[in-house]
């Protein structure tokens, strides 16, 4: 529990990183097997129960309850689902899927049925595909038949920092990275979540447009929220937490820190940010507590059958 203007708040992060050894493999990879801890300053981890247990020690430190781990290498489900095993009440987890890629579907439905992953993470920019691909709809109809299954959607901008450090080229394509385009895929699946990333980092009035008429579609909070400085009308952090209760009410809404690398660990300062927006706009603290970590916990609650 951590201490907030509403009182103690059982907090629960809906966006962690979970940058595993296969991940720091595949960038070592990139840049001709360079050490790219050391470049990058950033702790690699001997196995991924290492950083299950790194993880673990961290929330216990910072105060908090739980966090959706994400694996950020397509198909890790292995990952994540070692810390899911190892500390199934305070991990649940999605994988990055590219969809478009043989067999990725099968393997997604397997590792959905052992509880390894809680749902998907998908990243249409970044590997090159459209929402409304018959590809993506055969994955999304595989997490939909595993019930509480979760889907990610990244759109809008993103800056990786990391790869830019390393002087590795991020060729993302926005065409897209429209929120617009998840709205079809909303329809076709209403009983399954979908949560748009940053407000939609640089697309938030599409994502309000998109989650004005599905219910279905959950915003996270998580980041910088460095994309508020290409919008030309003038925003701040309380501007888009009343615009995104106005539209989708604090049920719909994450706490996420977008949290990933060692030894940062869980950036506190993210959250002090939130809820200094929120207690300034005059959030209730019935709302405060839906929003860091509520609504998680509530989604993912094992569904009866």
């Amino acid at each position: 529990m951590i201490d907030t203007p509403w009182g103690p708040i059982k907090v629960a992060d809906a966006h962690v990183h979970f940058f595993s050894p296969p991940f720091f493999r595949s960038l070592a990879e990139q840049k001709k097997n360079a050490d790219v801890g050391e470049l990058l300053g950033f702790e690699v981890p001997a196995t991924a129960e290492a950083l299950a247990e790194r993880w673990h020690a961290e929330l216990d430190m910072r105060q908090v309850g739980s966090a959706m781990l994400i694996a950020s290498v397509p198909g890790d489900v292995e990952s994540v689902g070692t810390a899911v095993d190892l500390y199934p009440e305070r991990f649940h987890s999605v994988v990055m899927v590219n969809p478009v890629l043989a067999g990725s579907d099968l393997r997604c439905a397997t590792a959905l049925a052992e509880g390894q992953i809680h749902g998907v993470f998908l990243f249409p920019a970044m590997h090159h595909y459209s929402m409304h691909d018959v590809k993506v709809h055969s994955l999304l109809s595989i997490v939909a038949g595993n019930g509480g299954g979760i889907v990610y959607v990244h759109c809008g901008m993103l800056t990786l920092g990391f790869r830019k450090k390393l002087g590795l080229p991020s060729l993302f394509d926005m065409q897209y990275s429209n929120p617009a385009d998840l709205h079809a895929a909303a329809l076709a699946f209403p009983h399954l979540p979908f949560v748009i990333p940053h407000f939609g980092a640089g697309y938030f009035r599409e994502a309000l447009l998109v989650a004005a008429q599905c219910p279905n579609v959950y915003f996270d909070t998580s980041g910088s929220h460095s994309w508020m400085k290409c919008d030309p009308h003038p925003l701040d952090l309380p501007g888009v937490f009343r615009k995104a209760l106005d539209v989708v009410g604090p049920e719909r809404l994450l706490f996420g820190t977008d949290s990933s690398w060692f030894p940062r660990g869980w950036v506190r300062d993210v959250f002090d940010r939130q809820v200094l927006a929120l207690s300034e706009i005059g959030v209730s603290a019935e709302s405060a507590r839906a929003i860091f970590g509520g609504n998680l916990r509530r989604l993912m609650a094992p569904k009866s059958k």
